[in-house]
Parts: C-alpha cells; sequence; structure tokens
C-alpha cells in the first residue's frame, strides 16, 4: 500500500497542527497557571511560568470573596439550557420546511439567516432594550433568554437543514402512505433518523448561549441574584487591584459544564457532522 504522503509532508502536516495547537491552548494553559499563583508574583519581573509557593487555595477562597459565584454559574446554566429548548422547538421544524417544502423567497430567507450572524448583538441592544422596557421584562431571565434564543436560530436552521436534504425523501412518502401526517411523521420519522444533526445543533446552541450572556445580562439586568457567570466575574475587578489568580480560578471553573458537555458529547458531534455527507 502507498504512502499518501511523503515524510516531509508529515512533518509540515504535524508541524502546522502544533503551532495551531499552541495558539488555541496557550491561554487555558496560562490561565490555569496565573489560578495556582500567589496574587504577589503574578506581575514579578522576569517573568517565571513556574513560581514557588504555587497551590489550589485561589480554586477555595474564590467562594468566599464572591459568595453569590455559585448561583451565577447556575443562572448561566439555566439560561444556556432554556435557550437551547426553545431554540430546539424552533429550529427543528423551520429546517425541516426548508429542507423538504417549495415557498416564496425560500432562498432569499436562508440568505436573511446567514446575514443576520454577521452583526453582533450589540448592534441591536438599544432596540432590544426598548422593547424589554416597554413589555416590562426587564430584570428578568426572560429578558437574556429572548435574544439569545433569536441568535441562535438561524445558525441552528442551517445546520440543521443541510443535515435534512440528505434524508431519503422515500422514508416520507413511505409514512404517508400508510396514512401519517406531516407532524407525525416529523415526529416518529425524520426526528429519530436526523438525532445526530439534532445533537450537533444541540451543542452548537448551547455553547453559544452559555457564551453570549454578558452584554444581554449587562444591559437587561440590574439584579444580582439573576446575573450570569461572566457579569458575575466582574467582582473580581476592585478599585484599586483585580485578583487575577481567582478570576481566572472562577473562569476555569465556569467553563468546564461546557467542556464536559462537549467531551461527553463528542462522538456524537463526530458522527452528526460526517453522516451523510458522502451520497451513495
Amino acid at each position: 500500500m502507498l504512502h499518501k504522503y511523503r515524510w516531509y509532508e508529515y512533518v509540515l502536516i504535524y508541524f502546522g497542527v502544533a503551532v495551531f495547537l499552541t495558539f488555541v491552548l496557550a491561554p487555558f494553559v496560562e490561565a490555569f497557571v496565573v489560578s495556582l499563583r500567589p496574587l504577589s508574583s503574578l506581575f514579578a519581573i522576569p517573568y517565571r511560568f513556574i513560581t514557588n509557593k504555587m497551590s489550589f487555595d485561589a480554586y477555595f477562597t474564590m467562594w468566599e470573596n464572591v459568595p453569590l459565584l455559585w448561583r451565577y454559574m447556575l443562572n448561566s446554566f439555566f439560561i444556556a439550557s432554556v435557550v437551547t429548548v426553545l431554540g430546539l422547538i424552533c429550529i427543528i421544524p423551520a429546517a425541516y420546511a426548508f429542507a423538504r417544502f417549495e415557498f416564496p423567497a425560500r432562498n432569499s430567507l436562508l440568505g436573511i439567516f446567514i446575514a443576520v450572524n454577521m452583526f453582533s448583538g450589540a448592534v441591536l441592544i438599544i432596540p432590544l432594550f426598548k422593547l424589554m422596557q416597554q413589555y416590562g421584562l426587564l430584570n428578568t431571565y426572560f429578558a437574556m433568554i429572548a435574544p439569545g434564543t433569536a441568535f441562535v436560530i438561524p445558525t441552528g436552521i442551517w445546520l440543521l437543514r443541510s443535515y435534512l436534504v440528505r434524508i431519503p425523501k422515500e422514508l416520507e412518502e413511505a409514512a404517508w402512505a400508510d396514512g401519517a401526517g406531516k407532524i407525525y411523521t416529523l415526529v416518529r420519522v425524520i426526528i429519530p433518523v436526523a438525532l445526530p444533526g439534532i445533537v450537533v445543533v444541540t451543542i452548537t446552541a448551547f455553547i453559544t448561549a452559555y457564551a453570549q450572556q454578558f452584554i444581554y445580562a449587562l444591559t437587561f439586568n440590574s439584579v444580582n441574584e439573576l446575573n450570569p457567570l461572566p457579569v458575575g466575574l466582574f467582582q473580581f475587578f476592585g478599585r484599586q487591584t483585580v485578583v487575577w489568580n481567582e478570576l481566572m480560578a472562577a473562569s476555569i471553573v465556569g467553563i468546564l459544564p461546557v467542556l464536559f458537555v462537549y467531551v461527553f458529547l463528542q462522538r456524537y458531534i463526530v458522527a452528526g457532522l460526517t453522516a451523510g455527507a458522502v451520497k451513495e
């Protein structure tokens, strides 16, 4: 069997992968190391990656200095979970409609969905604030859930539609021949077959919702108990100093839910991204 690449091509490939991983992982490694250092040695000159008296003390003292830290983490997880569930309720039938039905301006609407993702949520902050204020939704969970849901739907429709179009239409036609309606066919036939793609959309929506809570919470909420983790981390910023080691420790603990979701569902992500890629 002939090798696909020559030896120097393997060297270049692995070198490129190593450089890429270095840039991706370096911030996380540095954040973890900072969380272990004493606060007095963080800005020592010359810089040392490993210093004396490194410990996990910051992972214990952060709960004492910010008593509501656990509440902020639960709020982030709750908001991201609700956004994901509401997003899926809208994404699945919409993606199915775009994949199977012909209707006016279908391609134009898909283009608009992509165009929406080109703009940051900050562009719509003022209109959204006025809308929330008008309906009395400020300082509630819904004020942070509604915008997050709106921004995960377009990407979710695009991802799931590209998966649904590869499912053979004969499955639906067979169900229709047996007297099944469109909703029954979607729930009992299409969704089980499209489960790998739905898992990918679910994880993507959850990670997006978990990461994009800061601007909505900072603008639409002033109740401290309702704040998600990104806003809660501001309490590590004092008037004179910043407790960097505890801030990094809290940040690392805060990303663990997303990391666990990704690690444990990684095989489903790969299956969802690759299934149907080759058309027989």
